[in-house]
């Protein structure tokens, strides 16, 4: 393997929502930067694809996270500005919930209560709503009890994960970034004051590295990671609407919690091309980066429709228009984790997005960049280190 001769300032592993964030704020900042993947992103092999990502401003997930997505919100609309695509459309979000019992979304009780302290707490624009409320502002939603608890946020909505990753490739490729698509990274050590990046094409030398390789952090990196990061398959679904009348033309993204337990819900977002998106998770399989079954078998569909979205969705039909599998790459605690890694002090892992990631990545990017410059990130991420899981 023959060393390339010139030296970065930065090599960024993985291209997906972390890494192509990274890579812009990087390159932003006039760093000399390279990107490396093992396919070529925006692709349909990792955690970032599938038409559309829910963002919410107020995340139940915790308090510790709402900088970051504010933080995206306002990058996404200044690379709009920059490139004229449309990434963010801010149609509204509604989390909603039974009124009674406790109810679960990834692994935080109270989810909608938890929404509604974040917006309190951060001044975000929202309103809560009772089941009546909910069936009378959107018809579309059926069969509510009619006292279900529920969060509504208006700046809420979807971003466009494909235009977003090739956004910020195409301003970090202007910026001066370099970036190698189609590279598999073999290893990765701290080399003296530097780090050594071992790919299929040769050795790269960087003064520090980035590793957000989602589903392929723990095989790259080994102890602690792969104790840590457990992946999960998840699918989604697209099905033809017979009548959109009662979606109308403010239709929100949703997650409906209708059960208790963290499974017990779907999500889903405004009619596309005559038909919904909808989704759920699962937790109990494991599964590979590179194991994962990427077809999805028509009796998964079946199977969804029939026990999430009839009777529940007006004018959804069984007809299967499309669907795909993505991977979770969770944690034990299904946040995030951002710090340095613990043998190797001049490589920042970034990674685990645990299923709510995307509409935090353009911040993370953001945060990550400042660190790495030395301007000092703006965000505390010590919610994100290591030492939690101890």
């Amino acid at each position: 393997m023959s060393a390339v001769s010139r030296r970065y300032d930065v090599a960024v592993l993985g291209l997906g929502a972390m890494g192509s964030a990274a890579l812009y704020q990087l390159a932003k900042r006039g760093a000399a930067v390279i990107g490396l993947d093992r396919f070529a992103p925006p692709h349909a092999l990792g955690s970032s694809h599938g038409e559309t990502r829910i963002t919410r401003q107020a995340v139940g997930e915790g308090a510790d996270y709402v900088p970051f997505v504010t933080a995206s919100h306002r990058i996404w609309r200044e690379l709009e500005a920059e490139t004229g695509e449309t990434l963010l459309n801010a149609c509204g979000a509604l989390v909603m919930a039974p009124g009674h019992g406790v109810s679960s979304h990834h692994g935080k009780p109270d989810f909608v209560g938890r929404s509604i302290s974040a917006a309190e707490g951060a001044g975000i624009v929202h309103e809560v709503l009772d089941g009546a409320e909910v069936a009378r502002r959107f018809p579309q939603f059926l069969n509510l009890a009619g006292d279900e608890k529920a969060y509504y946020e208006p700046g809420g909505g979807y971003v466009f994960p494909e235009r977003c990753l090739a956004a910020q490739l195409g301003r970090a490729g202007a910026a001066g970034a370099e970036i190698r698509t189609n590279c598999a990274v073999v290893g990765l050590q701290q080399d003296g004051s530097g780090v050594r990046v071992d790919t299929a094409e040769g050795t790269i030398l960087a003064d520090r590295a980035v590793v957000a390789a989602g589903a392929w952090t723990a095989p790259l990196l080994g102890s602690p990671f792969d104790r840590l990061l457990t992946v999960r398959r998840q699918l989604l679904h697209w099905y033809a609407l017979a009548d959109e009348t009662a979606y109308g033309p403010h239709s929100p993204v949703f997650i409906w919690m209708y059960g208790t337990s963290d499974t017990e819900y779907l999500y889903g977002f405004p009619p596309l091309d005559g038909s919904i998106k909808v989704a759920t998770e699962q937790y109990d399989t494991t599964t590979t980066a590179d194991g994962v079954a990427r077809r999805v078998d028509p009796s998964e569909s079946d199977e969804m429709y029939r026990l999430r979205v009839a009777n529940r969705l007006a004018g959804a039909t069984p007809e299967l228009v499309q669907a795909a599998a993505c991977v979770y790459t969770v944690t034990p605690d299904r946040g995030f984790i951002i710090d340095r890694h613990p043998e190797m002090e001049r490589v920042r892992v970034v990674s685990a997005c645990s299923g709510h990631g995307f509409k935090h990545s353009a911040g993370i990017g953001e945060a990550v960049a400042a660190e790495l410059a030395g301007t000092g990130s703006t965000v505390d991420l010590a919610p994100f280190a290591l030492a939690r899981f101890s």
